[in-house]
């Protein structure tokens, strides 16, 4: 059972590697509001210049421009109706960050688990060898708790790093996501605004 316990911390220690590779790319600041369509943003400020943002952002695919585009494409609905649309986008997206941080919380929980599932199997089989021999020998007892100790140790090599790295993406998505509510609340002010000084010059 022993040798098991080793294989499923290598495996466990792959899968942690994996997605805290995959998160950190997925998780990039440009990746998630890129540049591009921070300054279309700024530079859209009348209803005209709304096609221009549209152009950006089917350009430039994102989180963010997803976001944006949902606003650009009903802004003649009422503004309620609009954030209440873009609520519900917003979900979808700050689900899609998330993707795989399930996998790095589920790791620094059984990682520990298992590394000490490991150790304990490994005192059983030393204990029973000393009781069928009938004699301890200290020097081998300490070397054979001293190997044994390695799965605990390794549980928590592999729990440590996914959990340092677990907060940091944790964090780094709640960031985002306030920078892609400041972007899409500065759009749609500016845009509403317009057309309430438009109405209000027509009356």
């Amino acid at each position: 059972m022993e040798p098991v316990v080793y294989v499923l911390l290598f495996v466990t220690s792959v899968v942690g590697l994996t997605f805290i590779v995959e998160r950190g790319i997925a998780l990039r600041w440009r990746r998630v509001v890129p540049t591009e369509i921070e300054a279309a943003v700024e530079s859209c400020q009348t209803p005209e210049d709304v096609p221009m943002l549209r152009r950006v952002c089917q350009q430039h695919n994102s989180p963010a421009s997803r976001l944006l585009l949902i606003a650009a494409e009903h802004l003649a609905w009422p503004k309620a109706e609009v954030l209440d649309a873009m609520q519900t986008r917003a979900r979808h997206e700050i689900a899609r960050l998330e993707r795989g941080l399930v996998v790095l919380e589920i790791i620094i929980g059984i990682a520990p688990l298992l590394g000490l599932v490991g150790t304990i199997l490994g005192m059983m089989t030393a204990f029973g060898n000393v009781g069928q021999a009938g004699q301890i020998d200290p020097t081998e007892l300490a070397k054979g708790i001293s190997l044994i100790l390695r799965a605990t140790l390794m549980g928590l090599l592999i729990a440590i790093p996914s959990l340092i790295f677990w907060s940091y993406y944790t964090k780094k998505v709640e960031s985002v996501a306030l920078e892609m509510e400041s972007l899409c609340d500065e759009f749609l002010r500016r845009q509403y605004r317009q057309q309430t000084q438009s109405r209000k010059s027509k009356t």
